[in-house]
């Protein structure tokens, strides 16, 4: 099977978001991990026309589309993620906006919407925070059923939820299929010690959505594919095993400065390396003789 590889528009902000894409394209990647950010389709300043032609220019590209809702400071122009679903203040704010980005996944026929928890208030105890982020979330997925749209939520490190055992605690309050999981390749390796090939396969049909970056040192810094340690030989190899279909997107949103350059070169490593991949073993033929 081909794996399928997109790349986040949150390494091209300083392009308009149809210069990004018509790059993403002609590097010859399969998708888009599509960013809503201050000028990149912001949910609060669109106009009738922007959702149709931005999924007739997706159309045009022949990209996949995968939502993220992952933006810095979009809905605080001082601070930094924020509000979030745990926030003291403001958590309806970070609601609408994330029921605003799965009413623009409808309208493109993206394949998930992917968001997060938020960074942890010193000041709200913690149960506090848990309960209102299971609160969110049931609201969120309420929205999502109603409009066909399935979300993807991201453990992320420094955050509520910043790995794959607090994912577990939270996804036994959201059962429905409609809540799934993003699953950040250097994240596993920051906070998990488990081989990554065991939390993929553990987590395989929850998964829908990928990220994908170098990283050294269990250091959660996104690095250019070559500038960290990992084994991408064995990241996509386990991947693949999985029968994963969905989009495996790079993420390198601080090299924003040389974006069409790492665009180009980040798929260019991951094709090279899927060369490298050994072939699937197929499973042995069943026996029709007779006796």
């Amino acid at each position: 099977m081909n794996l399928a590889f997109g790349y986040n528009t949150n390494g091209f902000a300083h392009h308009r978001l149809e210069d990004a894409l018509e790059i993403i394209a002609e590097c010859g990647y399969d998708g888009v991990a599509l960013s809503l950010d201050v000028y990149h389709l912001n949910p609060f300043t669109l106009v009738e026309s922007d959702v149709p032609r931005m999924r007739q220019l997706l159309q045009r590209l022949r990209l996949r589309c995968v939502i993220e809702t992952g933006a810095r400071y979009l809905l605080d122009p001082r601070r930094k993620h924020y509000p979030s679903l745990i926030s003291g203040e403001g958590r309806n704010v970070r609601l609408e906006f994330l029921r605003r980005a799965v009413d623009i996944a409808a309208e493109l026929g993206a394949e998930c919407v992917s968001f997060w928890s938020g960074v942890p208030d010193p000041n709200v105890p913690e149960h506090q925070a848990w309960d209102w982020l299971v609160t969110g979330c049931l609201q969120l997925t309420e929205h999502a059923k109603r409009r066909g749209v399935q979300l993807a939520f991201e453990p992320e490190p420094g955050m509520l939820v910043d790995d794959m055992a607090k994912f577990e605690v939270l996804k036994k309050h959201i059962t429905t299929a409609r809540f799934g999981l993003t699953l950040d390749v250097g994240h596993v390796f920051c906070t998990e010690t488990a081989p990554f090939r065991q939390v993929f396969g553990k987590f395989a049909s929850l998964i829908r959505n990928v990220h994908i970056e170098d990283i050294r040192g269990r250091r959660h810094e996104h690095l250019m594919f070559g500038e960290g340690e990992l084994d991408f030989v064995s990241i996509l190899r386990a991947i693949r095993d999985n029968k994963y279909t969905g989009l495996i997107n790079v993420e390198l949103s601080r090299d924003s400065h040389r974006a069409p350059e790492v665009c180009r070169r980040s798929l260019e490593f991951l094709r090279e390396t899927c060369q490298k991949l050994p072939p699937l073993t197929a499973p042995p033929a069943s026996s029709s003789a007779t006796p």
